[in-house]
């Protein structure tokens, strides 16, 4: 079967189509609108070459080394250098998903023509995507200005035969302890490739951009926009095993305080519970006035998390499209610009920013178990074991959520906030964000964790409520939990339950049952 393709033109990549990059694996090629610039551009960089034109990186050094002068005959050698004294990146290896996507970046980046690289050397790292041919890259080591430049440089230390490579048949699925390592030069004789020599600017227009960080920023927003509704869907159920009010949803309340993320939550909340047996149980003579904050107030929680969320991936998708290297040729003026456009700093902010977001999601949801659990709060066995004390139920899974949210307060502290001086004070001000995407990715995980505790617990909690049927929403989901996890009937290995729940979560398998079903938003 021939594969699906996605043509790259530096304007038009979006998040779906990262998704769709990531999932499909489609054969990656540039626009002819993309060639054209591109070689117009380049002949403009030789041009200059050979007058002897003074252009930073190009022959000049680099940072504090600007004012230095490159002989013509040592241009390319300035190159190979470039990458060389910049692969100088620790700790592990970033995932092969988040490389992917740092290889699809800076290929839109470069496509758009204002970079100077030849087309045969962008072509090279479009042929390694196309093979999965993935750079091992050190997860550490980026200080977020001149973009992300140690990362980056052990992605072009593969493309000129000096690095090392796994070869992926999905960077989605592949156990990656299980895939060789090569020498780049090796994978390269396997597929019919030649490392690159790296004329001027090359080196230059290949590390100076903010791709680390905008691929975890781009994962992060893809999967970010399925945890609010998962979000929305763990609190359906516990408003269900708590036998909450929806008077609290009424969307009377929320069109005085019509945030965009409000609304859309109070209706989600009020599709899963429709037609609940369990709310109807208690709407007359029930002596609570109403429900706690984790209940009462989720379309107002979850509801910012949300605005946060579609903010943060409006600035990610402005940078995926965005020219972020120095300095940029403008062929049609033959004008070369010196300027800033690597600086992390709005992808540092709007990391920091979703990472908070994220963090709420997990803070409310533990609130929320630990009231499903505390039995003189839910009026629900104790820690919703049958048989307590001989059995201690699900009183553990909620000390994992407790580790997580606190985890997560120390990861949300903002990265931006922070700046240390490289190059001699030449780069004196840097954005960090390579640490920012690090830390929400993290965060991210942990949220993950956490909603799926609350979905078992609250479906256990349910059982207490049978033969009363939970709502439309509510009772698909929780079919589709008991598919794939019995109620707990005596204490079991509990984390074989979490990670049930989570392939239910995040394999496609709830949104396709629910989400589609009955059209969250």
């Amino acid at each position: 079967m021939a594969r699906k393709k996605l043509i790259i033109d530096g304007k038009s990549l979006t998040l779906n189509k990262i998704e769709y990059f990531l999932k499909e694996n489609p054969v990656v090629s540039l626009s002819n609108e993309s060639k054209r610039k591109v070689i117009k551009t380049r002949k403009l960089i030789d041009k200059w070459v050979d007058e002897g034109e003074v252009i930073y990186g190009v022959t000049t050094g680099f940072g504090e080394f600007a004012n230095v002068s490159i002989s013509k005959k040592d241009i390319e050698k300035l190159q190979e250098n470039l990458i060389v004294s910049h692969s100088t990146g620790v700790g592990d290896p970033l995932p092969p998903f988040i490389v992917k996507i740092m290889m699809l970046l800076r290929v839109n980046a470069l496509s758009s023509g204002y970079s100077g690289i030849r087309l045969e050397t962008l072509e090279l790292l479009t042929e390694m995507i196309n093979n999965n041919i993935i750079p091992v890259i050190p997860s550490q080591g980026s200080v977020g200005s001149s973009g992300d430049l140690a990362p980056l440089a052990h992605l072009v230390l593969a493309m000129i035969g000096k690095g090392e490579v796994q070869i992926y048949n999905d960077v989605l699925n592949e156990d990656q302890h299980k895939v060789k390592i090569l020498k780049s030069s090796q994978a390269f004789k396997r597929f019919g490739l030649t490392p690159v020599k790296l004329a001027a600017k090359e080196g230059l227009a290949l590390i100076n951009g903010t791709q680390m960080m905008t691929a975890f920023a781009s994962y992060i927003c893809i999967e970010a926009k399925k945890l609010e509704k998962i979000a929305d869907i763990a609190g359906s159920l516990s408003h269900e095993t708590l036998r909450g009010t929806d008077n609290a949803f009424d969307l009377r309340l929320h069109k005085l305080r019509p945030f965009p993320g409000q609304i859309a939550v109070a209706k989600n909340i009020l599709t899963m519970i429709k037609g609940s047996e369990i709310r109807e149980s208690h709407r007359e003579n029930d002596p609570r006035v109403q429900d706690s904050y984790s209940i009462r107030c989720i379309p107002q929680i979850h509801g910012a998390s949300r605005d946060s969320i579609d903010y943060v991936c409006s600035r990610v998708e402005i940078e995926i499209n965005s020219v972020n290297d120095n300095p940029l040729i403008f062929s049609e003026d033959e004008a070369h610009l010196e300027g800033g456009n690597f600086h992390g700093q709005p992808m540092a902010l709007a990391l920091d920013f979703m990472a908070i977001a994220l963090s709420e999601y997990a803070n409310v949801s533990e609130r929320r178990t630990e009231r499903m659990l505390n039995g003189s709060l839910s009026n629900l066995p104790r820690f919703l074991a049958l048989n307590g004390g001989l059995n201690s139920g699900l009183m553990i899974a909620q000390y994992t959520s407790a580790a997580l949210v606190s985890e997560n307060k120390v990861l949300a502290h903002p990265a931006s906030v922070d700046s240390i001086p490289t190059s001699a004070n030449q780069e004196d001000h840097n954005s960090m964000g390579s640490i920012s995407a690090r830390k929400c990715f993290q965060i991210l995980k942990n949220v993950q964790n956490v909603l799926a505790i609350e979905i078992l617990t609250a479906c256990q909690g349910l059982e207490f409520h049978k033969p009363m049927k939970p709502g439309q929403g509510t009772k698909i989901v929780y079919d589709a939990i008991r598919e794939k996890v019995a109620p707990l009937l005596t204490d079991r290995i509990i984390y074989k339950d979490i990670e049930s729940v989570k392939k239910i979560l995040y394999k496609s398998i709830l949104y396709d049952k629910v989400i589609k079903k009955i059209n969250l938003q």
